[in-house]
């Protein structure tokens, strides 16, 4: 605990991130068998979700970081793999890490991957907190368009400041 204490509690959120990644590795063999279907369903969620996390990190170069708060000198990326979802980085991990648990046929890399979805999650809210505070209303106005992981972005139209949305019947 004592380890804790020391390491800045912003970088707590990237030691976990690190810590259930690396423990969807736990060593051992199969327990379960999988479905010929399943089988080739988490291997296309496997190599897809690789293939998002490296476009999605391909625009950052080398101010890439696992921080919380984003290089200064980084605009807010919306084109590319940023047009799809606004986090497409956490989103190949999860989708990778989803399709890699599933491969494994263990208990352990289950929960390594609901761990790291729970701990992708308050490390998104964290950092859109800190980009609403950097980028203001093009923020918000992204925020609103685009997915946080992965989905249909949506088409709903800006709203003004102190109006409600209409409503359908």
């Amino acid at each position: 605990m004592a380890v804790l204490n020391r390491i800045d509690p912003a970088d707590r959120i990237v030691a976990a991130q690190a810590f259930a990644l690396a423990a969807l590795a736990f060593p051992g063999r199969a327990r379960w068998p999988l479905p010929t279907p399943v089988t080739a369903a988490a291997t296309l969620a496997t190599a897809s979700g690789a293939a998002l996390a490296v476009w999605g990190a391909r625009p950052h170069g080398r101010r890439l970081t696992p921080r919380v708060a984003t290089p200064t000198d980084l605009p807010l990326l919306r084109s590319g793999p940023y047009a799809l979802s606004r986090n497409p980085i956490y989103a190949g991990l999860l989708l990778a890490g989803a399709g890699w648990a599933l491969l494994r046929r263990r208990p352990e890399p289950l929960v390594a991957w609901a761990a790291l979805a729970v701990v992708l999650s308050v490390k998104v809210r964290r950092e859109e907190a800190h980009l609403v505070g950097r980028f203001g209303p093009s923020y918000e106005d992204y925020r609103r368009s685009t997915p946080r992981f992965l989905g249909l972005p949506s088409r709903r139209p800006r709203q003004r400041s102190g109006t409600e949305p209409s409503v359908r019947h």
